[in-house]
């Protein structure tokens, strides 16, 4: 890629005007692609690492440090990518993307109390909604590789093809075809601030253990999938059906009792639930939602994925 370095550079130190100008945008990279903060985490890591096996005179000849970290970044996550179907035959149950909180509300001690460093927190916006990401989860490799880069990052084909090891013609196709997925599955969205009234009669509904007031909410044909990862329990397989929904979500408020409490929060940029346990997040709930109706929720109960969401 030649993408040109950002203002600020040390033209002294190329490698360290790349991490200064770059990292977060190896980090949104990443996670657009994996699914993962902490996978992007290990992505960037992997990638300085390259960068530091340079020696200095071929990091000086190196045009665009920062074009050069995002290549291989790419390349990286694409290996990850053709790898991940088959560490998921040994995940337990579903696999959801990991669920990430309104910036202002990141906690975890990456970076001590008060927060993660700026230069670690993902952009927020439709590409990284959990609707989105399930669908590029869906996606080959290389479709989702191609129309990240090229759709979300308004790469030009000929720098993806640097990624994919294809023809600037070939990542078209691949781009196309992963717009035709999207197109397919996307629904028309309520309001951000249709879609928080709606959350907010479900948590009611939820915590007065309203069963008929659940089944309003929910689309008659909705899908709750909920990702444990054989670290918490919860329901291996995804319910289908408004009033299976209700059912199964009223009977587990009984099992919860007293010691969870729900919570309104921004979940990857759109209104959800955080379920405490004595005070700790215990699942985080993101849901999809078209005419007032919940059409879909993914529930992550996996405690390695709830990270940017405890002061741990």
């Amino acid at each position: 890629m030649t993408t040109t370095a950002g203002p600020g550079d040390d033209q002294g130190d190329p490698g360290l005007s790349a991490i200064m100008s770059e990292r977060r945008r190896l980090i949104n990279l990443g996670y657009r692609l994996l699914g993962s903060l902490a996978d992007a985490e290990d992505v960037v890591q992997e990638t300085y690492t390259r960068w530091y096996a340079l020696s200095p005179q071929e990091q000086r000849a190196i045009e665009s440090p920062g074009a050069w970290l995002m290549t291989v970044a790419g390349r990286i996550c694409l290996n990850l990518l053709g790898s991940a179907r088959a560490r998921r035959e040994t995940y337990v149950g579903e696999w959801i993307p990991e669920p990430l909180p309104d910036p202002a509300q990141w906690i975890t001690g990456h970076s001590g109390v008060g927060g993660l460093d700026p230069a670690d927190r993902v952009t927020l916006d439709e590409s990284v909604t959990m609707a989105f990401l399930v669908v590029l989860d869906s996606m080959t490799p290389a479709e989702r590789v191609a129309f990240v880069l090229h759709d979300v990052f308004r790469y030009p084909f000929g720098e993806v093809a640097e990624v994919t090891g294809r023809t600037a013609a070939a990542c078209r196709q691949l781009a196309s075809s992963a717009r035709r997925r999207i197109r397919t599955a996307r629904t028309p969205a309520d309001s951000s601030a249709g879609q928080a009234h709606v959350v907010r009669r479900f948590k009611r509904a939820w915590e007065t253990k309203d069963i008929d007031a659940l089944v309003g909410l929910l689309d008659p044909d909705a899908t709750a999938t909920a990702d444990g990862g054989g670290l918490a329990v919860t329901h291996l397989h995804p319910i289908v059906g408004g009033e299976r929904i209700a059912k199964a979500y009223a009977k587990i408020a009984r099992v919860a009792g007293d010691r969870t409490t729900f919570m309104e929060c921004t979940v990857n940029g759109l209104p959800g639930l955080v379920a405490l346990q004595d005070g700790d997040v215990a699942t985080v709930f993101a849901f999809e939602i078209a005419d007032d109706r919940i059409r879909h929720i993914w529930a992550v109960r996996n405690p390695e994925k709830l990270r940017p969401w405890r002061n741990t």
